[in-house]
């Protein structure tokens, strides 16, 4: 039987991520992609007629399509065919392991994948009335799992989960503090992945030095006062784009520099009620599979929506703090939710390429795991990898 087809990411890019209503609030979720496609291209020595398929998560934008907008607006051929997905904060990590798996089975050579987000120009949702005596009714979200399920308010799900686990508002308040330390003291070695685009600055602007005592003073968003949610410890909302150029690993285009080898991916369902915990189940597999425990991995982006979501993931999969988000988090960034999933896989080849430049030989692993409302989960294991003919 011959081996396995691998694919890997020769090159990622994302925009800065900016909180709702902030600099980049003037930009369209495809305005926001567009450049970092184009860049990507760039970056591997490709031209835009290399490119076999475009794949983008979004979940904001209900249709339209942003991921054809965004491949024509950065200049693809219009015989380029393109997908927008939805699995709410997996979207963007779920587009990439769709655009692995069609290289994989030959689908597909050259495949551009990642997630955008504009919270900012999102419309506005709104249900058509049933009869003429009714009114449009408003609404921020769509249902994530139908009755008999439980549907709770994903913040709501957090606090539960805080107050059951007897995890405090303190602890919760540190986690987001480190967050945002961890990505300060990463700053300037982070903007080299950036892609600046009209308007926007050339940093995440919601990271600040943010100290213990002003998140502690926080409000309570959700829960009892003692182990509740509060506007530190929850992800805000964001508008930002990240994107990841995959090649089939024997393309020509793979043996020119380092590059991070897609080893293996899971996607799970769960419990609608308790989505933080998809993702221990994701890892579970993902161990299984490589045959690997926590103590193997270089690196690992987990995503922030929430500090206790990530604390309790960590804990049960016993994942070591030092390895944990090294560059910061979805806390010290926001919550762009369509590219969340892609800035994590964005983050892991800034730090295992960028950053530490792998050698022939030397083996490091990194993994990337974010849940999805609905019960979902998604997680990816990579490997940092110089091509023999590099």
């Amino acid at each position: 039987m011959s081996a396995k087809r691998r694919a890997v990411i020769v090159a990622a890019r994302r925009t800065a991520v900016t909180p709702r209503g902030g600099a980049l609030s003037h930009l369209q979720a495809d305005e926001l992609a567009a450049p970092v496609l184009t860049r990507l291209i760039r970056d591997a020595g490709l031209t835009p007629g290399n490119v076999d398929h475009v794949l983008l998560g979004n979940a904001l934008y209900g249709g339209g399509n942003p991921a054809r907008l965004a491949a024509l607006r950065a200049g693809l051929p219009q015989s380029v065919p393109a997908l927008t997905i939805d699995t709410q904060c997996c979207s963007g990590l779920d587009a990439i392991l769709m655009g692995a798996r069609m290289i994989e089975t030959g689908a597909a050579d050259c495949v551009l994948a990642g997630g955008t987000e504009s919270f900012s120009r999102s419309p506005i949702r709104m249900r058509r009335p049933r009869t003429t005596d009714e009114d449009p009714v408003a609404y921020d979200r769509p249902p994530f799992a139908p009755p008999p399920f439980t549907d709770p308010d994903l913040a709501e799900a957090a606090a539960g989960l805080a107050q059951r686990m007897g995890i405090s508002r303190k602890r919760q308040s540190d986690f987001a503090v480190r967050s945002h330390h961890r990505a300060l003291a990463a700053e300037k070695a982070t903007q080299d992945n950036l892609v600046f685009v009209d308007g926007g600055p050339g940093r995440d602007s919601f990271t600040r030095a943010l100290s213990e005592k002003v998140a502690e003073r926080a409000p309570v968003l959700a829960g009892v006062e003692e182990t509740g949610v509060t506007a530190a410890t929850i992800a805000c909302e964001a508008d930002g784009a990240a994107a990841v150029l995959l090649l089939a690993e024997d393309h020509p285009a793979a043996q020119a520099a380092p590059v991070l080898r897609i080893l293996d991916d899971v996607s799970l369902g769960g419990d609608p009620a308790d989505p933080a915990l998809v993702p221990i189940a994701v890892a579970k597999a993902l161990f299984s599979k490589g045959g690997i425990a926590s103590r193997d991995l270089a690196v690992v982006e987990l995503m922030e929506a929430y500090a206790v979501q990530a604390m309790v993931t960590a804990e049960r999969l016993d994942l070591d703090l030092g390895s944990l988000n090294p560059l910061g988090g979805a806390l010290a960034r926001g919550h762009p939710i369509g590219a969340s999933g892609a800035i994590l896989a964005v983050q892991l080849f800034e730090r295992l390429i960028r950053q530490e430049t792998p050698t022939e030989g030397a083996r490091s692993m990194g993994m990337a795991l974010i849940a999805a409302a609905g019960g979902l989960g998604s997680g990816v294991l990579v490997e940092a990898s110089v091509n023999k003919g590099g």
